[in-house]
């Protein structure tokens, strides 16, 4: 079961944005729609994507980093935490900079860290944290999207409390990397909802 699941996820990881492909137009329809559902959708290029924190008018550009697995993960995030993710979303908490990080970007840039953080591109994890997230793995098959939306509310409360801007934004990331690096080498860590930041969440 272990194995299954990682193989699963490392296939995940191989697929990489295609904007012909409809199924990954669909998606990005979807996060506008779970996003905005009030308003009208935009074309595949519109400056409206701007809004959700795309740099560009053409998301699939962004995707360079890291394909598809990013997407699926900001969309589990809009449909499982849809609390969290519209608070994060619309920056609805705290003192906020006037320069403040783009929300769809942020989260290209968590689902790469934690591909990184858990040696997912590695034939086998060397560190503690990353082996305790295959067993975790092993228990919840949703683990790695449910440690995105973790990930994402630990680094938004980084951000407030660090009262940062846009150009903190590297400095952020690396402590919220750090903060679930030890959070997953906690000895009583058994599932993702083990995790003290899972607490951040909520529908």
């Amino acid at each position: 079961m272990q194995e299954e699941r990682l193989h699963k996820l490392k296939d995940r990881l191989g697929i990489p944005f295609d904007e012909t492909r409809p199924d990954h137009q669909e998606a990005l329809k979807a996060l506008w729609q779970a996003s905005f559902p009030e308003r009208e959708q935009p074309g595949l290029v519109s400056e409206q994507w701007k809004d959700m924190g795309w740099q560009g008018a053409n998301p699939s550009t962004d995707f360079r980093g890291c394909g598809f697995i990013s997407l699926e993960n900001l969309l589990f995030f809009a449909r499982t935490y849809p609390g969290s993710f519209k608070r994060l979303l619309h920056k609805r908490d705290g003192e906020r900079a006037a320069w403040e990080y783009p929300f769809a970007v942020a989260g290209l840039n968590i689902s790469y860290m934690l591909v990184q953080l858990l040696e997912l591109n590695s034939e086998k994890p060397k560190s503690h944290h990353a082996i305790n997230f295959i067993r975790v793995l092993s228990e919840d098959e949703e683990s790695f999207d449910v440690l995105f939306c973790i990930a994402f509310e630990m680094m938004d409360a980084q951000w407030l409390a660090r009262r940062a801007s846009y150009m903190q934004f590297n400095e952020i990331m690396e402590s919220t990397k750090s903060q679930l690096e030890r959070e997953l080498s906690l000895d009583d860590v058994h599932r993702i909802r083990d995790l003290p930041a899972y607490n951040l969440l909520f529908k």
